[in-house]
């Protein structure tokens, strides 16, 4: 919009309903927009929703199954689809070629399929809703899945939750372009996807609904919600009809020693965070260094692979996914020397295998390293403070959850999902307290980027994850309306209006449009600079009056509607400012809103947040004074 020469009386291309002239009777368009989608619109998409549910529900089934049967064919040389860890192999050295067999075979698909199976999959779902209208292509829903699990099934250190989340997020996207959506609803569908496959694939179906809310949609509304929790539910129910309806991991009653514990679980909370930041950092200084590597990108996977080997040749449980370690750390089953073993050699086979450009995911291998420090932080004071008595298996627990939700800033989504795959109440307090502390270091080491959205922000595209609502949403516009309302009688002509102009008369300068009262002091229309210009064009003797030059079909606010509203109508229209009417007497001007009251709002906000007011106590003369 041009706010020199835009005409109140003009629609926007993209709107085409037509704008209602001005009559005595009938009143004028008003600032709301059209209805909301109608009932049956949430209905539909909650039908798809449900159908992506269960399809992510089956696809999830089907990963873990391809899973194991990979593993069994590359480690035990049997034709199996039941789940095998890949630690109990009996190949020997031969067990440092077969994940490099994997790597390449990933490579080759990355190259000549799509790149988009490279990496844990989440960021590539948050670059499709963020920057590419929430569309994924097909080949994504097919290739992703199968090379998460060739790269697992060889014995690649990776969850499959990653991929799950990104393959329901591309079914999700799918059914949304096969179907008339919105790029909103679309979204929604993406989202439901996404979450249906990280509840399908832990059974945790709140932290997958979050997870959804917090890395994808940004927004918390029933017309998300809704589907959200449909999905998320169906898929569970699935996963309960597949596997089981028990927790991931059956993990013993543990003391959490609530609130004995508090001041260690601070402690430990402060570690996590550090350890959060640190291997975010890592592993994307291994993926600048196999980016400058002087070969093709298709033996980035396999030699990251081959690093793996090696590792998984002195440490076998490093191999695979890990889920029956993480269970035996969680139950404190493991003594301190295997645990740091285990943390330093899965954290090290996870960043020199992810950051080859492989596909898998990320959230499995980082619960495994991080339960490991927990236990061995919990290990570790019990040694130098005997009278502690920390259990192991709770402090592992608490670790896993939080550095994770520090890593990806999703703390909500962690807490509950740590919480969900236990079952264990008492863990939900330690849980928030060391999450919330170790998200607090990250904000402060990584304030504009995580482990997820890092690889976006080094492309240029910044990802925004702070929820908040619009102030626009808030604020109504007799909040910041002008009441001094500009006007001019309609029987003005264009040449006295434009020498009133050019002697800078502050009642009519200072504005860009005015608006025009007929003899009964009636709101009729509104002229702006570009209609006057036009008009002394048309006639230059300037004998027009302004009720022929300016605009009389105009779209018109009431004081108590929104501004979301009302700048949701300027863009509709393609109008810069807008009569404030009465809604009684839609005739009768009461205010004028143009986008420096739109901006006005905004500017509230900014000073609401920024600028110190004085408080009961006398300010320190170091600090300065909020200007």
């Amino acid at each position: 919009m041009n706010s020199f020469n835009g005409n109140n009386a003009k629609p926007a291309a993209a709107s085409s309903e037509p704008v209602p002239a001005v009559s005595k009777d009938a009143p004028f368009r008003t600032a709301r927009m059209s209805s909301p989608p109608a009932p049956f619109r949430m209905l539909l998409v909650s039908f798809l929703a449900a159908a992506i549910g269960l399809v992510a529900g089956v696809v999830a089934f089907a990963l873990y199954k391809l899973i194991g049967l990979f593993t069994n064919l590359f480690f035990f040389h049997r034709w199996s689809a039941d789940f095998s860890s890949a630690q109990h192999n009996h190949l020997g050295w031969m067990v440092i070629v077969v994940p490099a067999i994997g790597g390449l075979i990933v490579g080759v698909m990355a190259k000549y399929g799509t790149s988009k199976i490279k990496g844990h999959g989440i960021p590539e779902a948050m670059e499709a809703v963020l920057f590419n209208r929430s569309r994924i292509a097909p080949r994504v829903a097919i290739l992703k899945p199968i090379s998460a699990a060739i790269a697992i099934g060889t014995g690649g250190p990776f969850g499959a939750e990653g991929p799950i989340i990104q393959t329901g997020g591309a079914i999700g996207s799918l059914v949304g372009q096969a179907f008339h959506t919105t790029a909103v609803e679309r979204k929604v569908l993406l989202a439901c996807g996404a979450a249906a496959g990280m509840s399908a694939t832990f059974n945790t179906p709140i932290a997958g609904v979050i997870l959804a809310i917090e890395l994808l949609l940004f927004e918390f509304k029933s017309r998300s919600f809704i589907p959200l929790v449909i999905a998320s539910t169906l898929a569970t129910a699935v996963h309960m009809q597949l596997l089981g309806i028990g927790p991931m991991f059956q993990v013993a009653a543990t003391d959490f020693a609530i609130p004995r514990a508090l001041p260690f679980y601070l402690l430990l909370g402060l570690i996590c965070g550090v350890a959060a930041v640190g291997f975010s950092k890592l592993l994307y200084w291994v993926e600048d260094q196999f980016e400058k590597l002087p070969i093709s990108e298709v033996w980035w996977p396999a030699i990251g692979a081959l690093g793996l080997g090696i590792i998984g040749f002195f440490v076998p449980r490093v191999l695979g996914v890990g889920y029956d370690t993480i269970g035996d750390i969680l139950n404190g089953q493991l003594a301190w020397k295997l645990l740091v073993v285990v943390m330093l050699a899965k954290a090290a086979a996870l960043a020199v295998s992810l950051g080859s450009g492989t596909s898998g995911g990320l959230l499995a291998p980082c619960f495994m390293w991080s339960a490991a420090m927990g236990g061995i932080f919990a290990m570790l004071s019990n040694h130098f403070v005997p009278t502690a008595h920390l259990s192991p298996g709770a402090f592992a627990l608490v670790a896993m959850g939080a550095v994770f939700a520090a890593a990806s800033r999703a703390t909500f989504t962690f807490i509950i999902f740590a919480f969900e795959i236990t079952r264990d109440y008492n863990a939900v307090l330690p849980l928030m307290l060391v999450s919330v502390i170790a998200d607090g270091i990250a904000m402060l080491f990584m304030p504009n980027s995580s482990i997820m959205t890092e690889k976006l922000a080094r492309r240029g595209l910044r990802v925004h994850q702070d929820y908040e609502t619009d102030v626009l949403s808030q604020s109504r516009v007799a909040d910041t309306m002008e009441k001094q309302v500009p006007t001019i009688p309609a029987n003005t002509t264009v040449g006295a209006l434009a020498e009133r102009m050019a002697q800078r008369d502050p009642a009519v300068a200072r504005h860009e449009a005015l608006l025009i009262l007929d003899d009964e002091g009636k709101l009729s229309g509104i002229i702006t600079r570009g209609d006057l210009l036009r008009a002394l064009q048309e006639n230059p003797s300037g004998t027009m009056t302004v009720q022929q030059a300016g605009a009389t079909q105009l779209v018109v606010t009431h004081p108590d509607e929104l501004i979301s509203e009302a700048a949701a109508q300027m863009l509709r229209h393609d109008v810069g400012r807008l009569p404030v009417v009465d809604r009684a007497n839609p005739r009768k001007a009461i205010g004028y809103l143009g986008r420096s009251g739109v901006m006005a709002a905004r500017l509230r906000r900014l000073q609401d947040e920024y600028v110190r007011e004085p408080g009961w106590f006398p300010r320190h003369p170091g600090i300065p004074a909020a200007k």
